[in-house]
């Protein structure tokens, strides 16, 4: 059995819990206007930042790196087509608000162990 990694019933936590406000909050948390509650995306981001820091382990880094950096680019550049339906647009936005920076966390550690190696 792996060991596991110290801190890493965090890291699990708070991926759970930013899954959970991502997708809750991206059918029932829309301000009148549209769009999410205020406080959403930045604790998405902090809990995206625990993620990064807690939850993935050195075998997981090309392939956290490869899925976040996916995640990103096609919420960027594809994002604008789910503009019609709200809720689709809101989780796309959550799941970028929670994996961007995990994904830039990872990355960071990762290009210090380089180059400390």
């Amino acid at each position: 059995m792996p060991k596991k990694k110290e801190g890493g019933h965090i890291g699990s936590w708070a991926f759970l819990i930013g899954l959970v406000i991502a997708v809750v909050f991206s059918f029932v948390g829309t301000q009148p206007g549209g769009g999410m509650a205020s406080w959403v995306l930045p604790t998405l981001f902090v809990i995206g930042i625990i993620v990064g820091l807690f939850n993935i382990a050195e075998h997981e880094v090309s392939q956290f790196l490869f899925a976040g950096a996916v995640l990103v680019i096609v919420a960027r550049f594809g994002g604008d087509v789910l503009t019609p339906f709200g809720w689709a647009k809101n989780l796309l936005d959550s799941a970028v608000a929670l994996f961007a920076p995990a994904t830039i966390v990872v990355a960071l550690k990762h290009a210090f162990a380089l180059a400390r190696d």
